[in-house]
């Protein structure tokens, strides 16, 4: 998952979001909370995604337009 997650450009700005919920997975898979470790890879999946569309859109993190000069929030 990670692998995909670097040819995205933008994991580098987001790289706290993906560390939280790995730890909170792996929290969860050792007591034995497994729908909370499901629910925290499927937020990994749509932050990927997430990311993936705005980068696809040339928006950087903050929502602004890449190159433009400007952030708009």
């Amino acid at each position: 998952m990670l692998g995909i997650l670097w040819a995205f450009g933008s994991f580098m700005q987001h790289e706290w979001v993906f560390d939280v919920l790995a730890d909170l997975k792996s929290y969860a898979t050792a007591n034995g909370l497994i729908a909370l470790a499901a629910k925290a890879e499927e937020a990994m999946q749509i932050a990927a995604a997430e990311i993936a569309a705005q980068k696809a859109e040339g928006k950087d993190a903050a929502g602004g337009v890449v190159g433009d000069g400007f952030h708009t929030t």
